[in-house]
């Protein structure tokens, strides 16, 4: 006798034969989050070095775009919620083992941080600017004097918000390919590759560049590291697992990961930024788009093959 289970979820278009609940608003969202940590993180650092001076594109002039950033972010997630009239909710309770509610709150903290960080600089960045009030004028003094403080809490929100980017799809046990550790740690690094790649392509400076080609070197490293430590650990783990690696082993997501992501997102940037610091001259705009093009479409990719991936049916066959 063959028992045959019929749930509510096989009658839903959006679940069945495979998951179709998020579209193009959380990739957007996870992109701009991270490129925003990104950002906070060496404007952050670098002025805790004393390099606000020597790298005024970072510690200055790039986060001012931070507080934009988070807020088409932030649209874009608020478009994707169903009962977009109760997002208050989320502010209603601290769940420590929700990642959802650690990136409520992290946002809630970070996103304002982030304006009053950024106002401390707009005389440096437009010497021309007056504040016509007085108060608000007072305020941004005492914002000045209270810098480093903010400093070491962007350092420690920036890397939050980096982290949990990943964390967030990786807490859906019910999805093999996003059921892993491992995106935290990637989305965090790409998300500070994107923040190097941004400062790169708005700098000037050919010392500040120097060092943030470095830097992104570095990063693009760690993350390809990661991409093949990532499908290591999906081969040598369940049957689903496997099967979620095959997804881009031979799989639908094949070419255009290994392609558009692997190859033009990070190898050849890598290739460019080595390139350019051996005296081989390469316009720095190059390198730069194509990791922030690679970490976008690594998003869109890692969100729909996750949705992709499945434990239903399979020891139905």
């Amino acid at each position: 006798m063959h028992e045959i289970t019929i749930t509510s979820g096989r009658m839903n278009h959006g679940i069945d034969p495979v998951l179709h609940a998020w579209g193009w608003e959380i990739p957007v969202y996870l992109f701009l989050g991270g490129l925003a940590a990104g950002l906070l993180f060496f404007s952050a650092y670098f002025y805790l070095k004393g390099k606000d001076k020597t790298f005024i594109t970072a510690v200055k002039t790039a986060p001012m775009f931070v507080p934009l950033l988070l807020a088409i972010g932030l649209g874009a997630l608020f478009l994707d919620l169903s009962h977009k009239l109760y997002f208050w909710r989320l502010y209603t309770t601290i769940r420590l083992e929700s990642p959802m509610s650690w990136g409520a709150w992290t946002l809630l903290l970070i996103f304002p941080l982030s304006i009053f960080w950024s106002a401390t600089f707009l005389k440096d960045v437009f010497p021309r600017w007056e504040c016509k009030i007085p108060m608000l004028g007072r305020f941004i003094e005492w914002l000045k004097e209270q810098r480093t403080w903010m400093a070491y809490g962007l350092i420690i929100l920036s890397a939050v918000l980096g982290m949990y980017t990943g964390i967030l799809l990786s807490a859906f046990n019910a999805r093999p390919f996003w059921n892993t550790s491992i995106l935290g740690p990637l989305f965090l690094i790409s998300g500070f590759s994107t923040g190097a790649a941004f400062i790169l392509l708005m700098s000037k400076d050919a010392e500040e560049r120097r060092m943030f080609s470095r830097i992104d070197m570095v990063l693009i490293a760690i993350e390809l590291f990661l991409i093949v430590h990532l499908f290591m650990g999906f081969l040598a783990s369940t049957e689903v697992h496997i099967e979620a690696a095959h997804l881009f082993l031979g799989g639908p997501y094949t070419a255009v990961f290994w392609t558009l992501v692997a190859g033009l997102g990070l190898i050849v940037p890598l290739l460019a930024e080595l390139m350019e610091l051996r005296g081989l001259h390469v316009p720095v705009q190059i390198p730069a788009l194509l990791v922030l093009l690679g970490g976008l479409i690594l998003r869109f990719i890692v969100v729909d093959a996750g949705q992709s991936s499945r434990w239903l049916y399979k020891f139905m066959q």
